[in-house]
């Protein structure tokens, strides 16, 4: 698919009560439209990603066009698709450029969660399941994932201290980001033991286990890829696919995540690469159990022994493939509708060699996973620097 990004912006991540879903947008779409080095004018269209449902504002698209008078009557609209929204609104820009009906196109992601009670969050997550059969899970989403880790650890042997050891990496990684919304080293024992401060939350899922509720907005501007080779930048996407698997986690073997497998490997064709190209990976860890089966999906490691890739260091920032640098989900946050945006604008920062304490060194090829609900909605992106 063609195109590339060509400017990009991220706001912190936490917990914002002075500020509104409108306020994050605009802030992200104005510093994105700014290092872009384009004038807000030149934009074609604009997408924004909104899970939504945290508040009674459902209507969000147009909050771009504050971000400058001359947005106004630009066409704006809002892309939903769970927890993979992010990626969504990308690809639809993707494809507004690749038909060569906008030049230049502004992908907002943005949400505004803690603005509802933690119980109601939860009821809110669960829209992102098949309600007939997963609406009453106790836990919310936690209670779906830890009924995973538990159906993977009766057939694989429990792992709890290998999911111990992803946080660990993840926050130990999420020191070295701005934006994350919990920059501290937990350490691998008080996130392997179950304590006050460290409960079960969902069957064998601890809270360190879990990621954050979060606020905050990401943005890129996208465009054809001529057009970024004349300015001063370009991340180029080798690939950007997309596959859906059933709602319900009924119809399928929920352990297997066979929906993100088929993303890499329709990514990889589409790019020409293998796994062992990849320098970096930014991957879905909206529970350190998705972390884990997703580096069998991806085919880091064979089914059953996604273990080893954290257990043996593979997946370490000094590691053959470095997962999730930025922190991930676990530290950085998970504002729904901003997380896939997000994972595109941290993997442009390493392929330009601008991720400061994040850097991988001479990362040349990233690949991203973002995923919504359990498995549902696959996005694979394989990025490159061409400019």
């Amino acid at each position: 698919m063609p195109g590339c990004i060509i400017g990009w912006a991220h706001t912190p991540f936490g917990k914002h009560e002075d500020r509104e879903l409108e306020d994050l947008i605009v802030e992200a779409a104005t510093a994105a439209i700014d290092d872009a080095g384009i004038a807000p004018a030149d934009l074609d269209a604009i997408y924004v990603g909104n899970f939504g449902g945290f508040e009674k504002q459902s209507f969000p698209a147009s909050f771009a066009l504050n971000a400058d008078q001359a947005l106004r009557f630009k066409p704006a609209t809002r892309i939903e698709n769970a927890c993979a929204t992010g990626s969504a609104a990308i690809h639809q820009g993707l494809n507004d450029v690749a038909s060569g009906r906008s030049r230049f196109v502004l992908v907002v992601g943005a949400e505004h969660m803690t603005v509802a009670p933690g119980a109601t969050i939860g009821d809110i997550l669960l829209n992102a399941s098949y309600r007939k059969e997963e609406g009453e899970t106790e836990g919310g989403f936690a209670g779906i994932f830890g009924q995973i880790a538990d159906r993977y650890f009766q057939v694989h042997g429990n792992k709890s201290e290998s999911l111990a050891r992803i946080a660990a990496k993840n926050h130990l990684n999420g020191l070295e980001n701005p934006f994350a919304q919990l920059r501290k080293d937990l350490g691998f024992e008080f996130c392997n033991a179950v304590s006050e401060k460290n409960p079960l939350v969902a069957g064998p899922l601890r809270r360190t286990d879990c990621s954050l509720v979060s606020d905050g907005a990401a943005a890129v501007v996208l465009t054809d890829t001529e057009t970024a080779l004349r300015g001063t930048k370009a991340i180029h996407f080798r690939a950007a696919a997309q596959v859906n698997d059933y709602l319900p986690i009924s119809g399928r073997d929920i352990i297997a995540f066979e929906g993100c497998e088929q993303a890499w490997k329709k990514a990889h064709e589409e790019a020409g690469t293998r796994l062992d190209d990849l320098d970096v990976v930014e991957t879905h860890d909206c529970f350190t159990i998705a972390e884990l089966i997703e580096y069998e999906a991806m085919g880091l490691a064979p089914k059953g022994e996604g273990a080893r890739a954290i257990d043996e260091g593979w997946v370490e920032k000094n590691g053959n493939l470095p997962v999730n640098p930025s922190g991930g989900l676990k530290s950085k946050g998970h504002p729904i509708g901003a997380t896939g945006v997000s994972m595109h604008v941290m993997q442009s920062l390493q392929l330009m060699g601008e991720a400061d304490g994040m850097q991988i060194p001479n990362a040349e090829l990233a690949g991203i996973f973002n995923m919504g609900g359990a498995a549902v909605a696959n996005y694979v992106s394989i990025l490159e620097r061409i400019r």
